[in-house]
């Protein structure tokens, strides 16, 4: 296979859980900067970590992370530093933090080149999850139809199942650079949208249903039997369902929008993920489970099955909803709705103090001293990896300062979320200057005045 070929992840014949059977040509992992000819011609396996071929690349993010944190516990403790620098605990610190945000680079572009492999062959997994469901269906008509007998309506429910499926299949194969059937449920945020899937989860049921009966009003032949199937379609048969339906809808497009208008405010702070995960269903996006979301998924789920077992019930009319399930539904919309916009908030400088190790004496802020800056919502939520905290900076007078990295055993100590230690720069003239931090989602917090002495 030719590493041109297979780098893009759409046309490489085989899903994300391919790995370590089959080798291909691509560049060992020595020379994984070398683009000769000859280099490309090694034959190995598909655990290789030069991040040219795509089946390399779950392999290559692992063992790039692994590296990086080796190397992040070897440094906080005290290990790998140039003799050179251990009479300066400034630049010590400064070579430190540049050497873990190199790392963290490799790390997040290891990181990216899986997202985007995962994300090209998720189509096949939607198409197979698909087809699984109709197998299912067509088993469960056979086994029911052997008491039943064989009807009209579970005809036209195997057709629609297959007609959908086959929709569904054709759209995954156009957007298979996206995700699949699955790019409308993906935010600009790179994440699964809890709105848009309980959206999508109620347009396809009142889709199929729809379908459902027009091809049993297709095959009937009686005037009566017609006349029954349109009264199925009426406003009272539907209402309850017609009310989540749109419902839904407007939450999605009302939560897209109210996301994007707090983002352009900066009331909101949004980092971009890797790539798209079932748990952001349930969680926010530091990966914690939030409350809005889950009773949204749960409640919503639950309505969705039981209008799909009265479909099952009742081929012949759309699903009845009890207004009671649909008050729980509006209920349940309107909380997720109000947490959606009560989440996030710009962050904030509370007070700027002199950095004082034990043994310093007390004195004024001056040049090349460290300056500890206190407030809160310095770390997006999401923003919590290496290669983005190294992305923060600190703006002293018209000086930008990169926020320096300072690694502990398991995680950092510099950057946090609330704290934050940076170097006052020589270039700062002496007086008042204002101190402004900038956070990895590209938002300011307010400028807090400080005093620089002689």
């Amino acid at each position: 296979m030719a590493v041109d070929t297979a780098r893009d992840g759409t046309t490489g014949g085989g899903s994300a859980s391919d790995e370590a059977v089959t080798p291909h040509k691509s560049a060992h992992p020595d020379t994984r900067s070398d683009t000769r000819p000859e280099a490309r011609t090694a034959t190995h396996s598909t655990r290789c970590t030069c991040g040219d071929c795509p089946h390399g690349a779950r392999a290559g993010h692992r063992n790039a992370l692994a590296d990086f944190r080796r190397r992040r516990d070897e440094l906080a403790d005290g290990g790998g530093l140039p003799a050179a620098l251990a009479h300066s605990p400034g630049a010590s610190r400064q070579w430190v933090s540049d050497e873990l945000t190199r790392a963290a680079r490799t790390v997040a572009d290891r990181g990216r080149e899986e997202g985007a492999f995962r994300m090209a062959s998720m189509w096949r997994r939607t198409v197979i999850s698909v087809w699984a469901v109709v197998g299912a269906l067509l088993l469960g008509q056979l086994l029911t139809a052997i008491a039943a007998g064989w009807s009209v309506a579970r005809t036209a429910t195997l057709i629609a199942a297959f007609v959908a499926a086959g929709l569904v299949s054709l759209a995954a194969y156009l957007h298979r650079a996206r995700g699949g059937a699955l790019a409308p449920l993906i935010g600009e945020d790179n994440r699964l949208s809890t709105s848009r899937t309980v959206a999508a989860a109620w347009i396809c049921l009142a889709v199929y249903d729809v379908l459902v009966l027009a091809l049993e009003l297709a095959a009937r032949s009686g005037r009566a039997e017609r006349k029954e199937l349109l009264t199925g379609l009426e406003l009272s048969q539907g209402a309850g369902l017609l009310t989540v339906l749109a419902l839904s809808c407007a939450i999605a497009v009302f939560v897209r929008r109210t996301v994007t208008v707090r983002v352009q405010q900066q009331r909101l702070q949004k980092v971009r993920a890797d790539r798209p995960r079932a748990a952001d269903l349930l969680t926010d996006d530091a990966g914690r489970g939030s409350f809005c979301d889950v009773q949204y998924v749960l409640i919503s789920g639950v309505a969705v099955v039981f209008a799909a077992v009265r479909l099952g019930r009742q081929p012949d009319q759309l699903p009845d909803l009890p207004w009671s399930l649909a008050l729980l539904v509006v209920v349940s919309a309107a909380t997720y709705l109000a947490g959606k916009y009560a989440e996030g908030g710009r962050p904030v400088v509370l007070s700027v103090v002199r950095a004082r190790e034990i043994g310093d004496l007390h004195a004024p802020i001056r040049t090349g001293d460290d300056i500890e800056i206190r407030g809160a919502g310095f770390v997006p939520p999401g923003a919590d990896e290496p290669d983005r905290l190294a992305r923060m900076v600190v703006r002293v007078g018209a000086v930008h300062v990169p926020v320096p990295l300072i690694p502990v055993t398991g995680g950092f100590a510099n950057p946090a979320d609330s704290t934050l230690t940076v170097p006052v720069p020589v270039e700062v003239e002496p007086g008042r200057v204002e101190v402004q931090v900038v956070t990895a989602a590209g938002v300011e917090t307010n400028r807090y005045p400080i005093d620089v002495a002689d």
